[in-house]
């Protein structure tokens, strides 16, 4: 994808999780970057999995309905969980997730935590607090989003697209 300053593109980035799962649609028209929507979904943990699933994919449905993203940014699952229930879990969660953004019709992408910090701090390795910092920066917030959940969120969303944007659009931006 690659986009010019002129046209707009909406984007909604997934933190994807059982208990909370983390959105924040960006949209970026006439080379800025703006903030839609952002906040989280959260399952009854009372619930069955097939419930809270269900309570997911309806959420997630609704946040795509009210922000009509140009594509989503989902997190990838990493090979480095302690748990493999915690893996099979996020597995489920990625998939409603997924499947939510197919049925709207909208393209899916995702990406690794790691290229994420690197394409908006330049390291990999980057801490929460710098990548907080960024998005803070770069939406003009009064306060870094919170939960973690928001603000990994967002991250996505800014990272896929200064990362797929012509000359990395969040260069230009002020």
């Amino acid at each position: 994808m690659t986009a010019a300053p002129s046209q707009s593109i909406r984007i909604l980035g997934i933190d994807p999780a059982l208990r909370s799962t983390g959105y924040g649609a960006i949209e970026f028209r006439a080379g800025r970057v703006g903030l839609i929507e952002a906040g989280v979904i959260v399952p009854r943990s009372s619930a069955t999995l097939e419930e809270r699933l269900r309570e997911l994919h309806a959420g997630i449905t609704d946040v795509i309905a009210q922000t009509a993203p140009s594509l989503l940014v989902i997190e990838e699952l990493y090979s480095g969980y302690k748990n493999p229930r915690t893996a099979l879990l996020m597995g489920h969660a990625r998939g409603v997730l997924c499947l939510a953004g197919a049925q709207a019709g909208v393209a899916v992408h995702t990406m690794a935590h790691a290229r994420v910090k690197r394409a908006l701090v330049g390291s990999g390795s980057a801490r929460k607090e710098q990548v907080n910092a960024m998005i803070t920066q770069l939406l003009g917030l009064r306060r870094s989003p919170k939960p973690h959940d928001v603000s990994d969120a967002l991250a996505l969303a800014l990272a896929f697209l200064n990362a797929s944007t012509s000359h990395g659009a969040l260069r230009r931006v002020r």
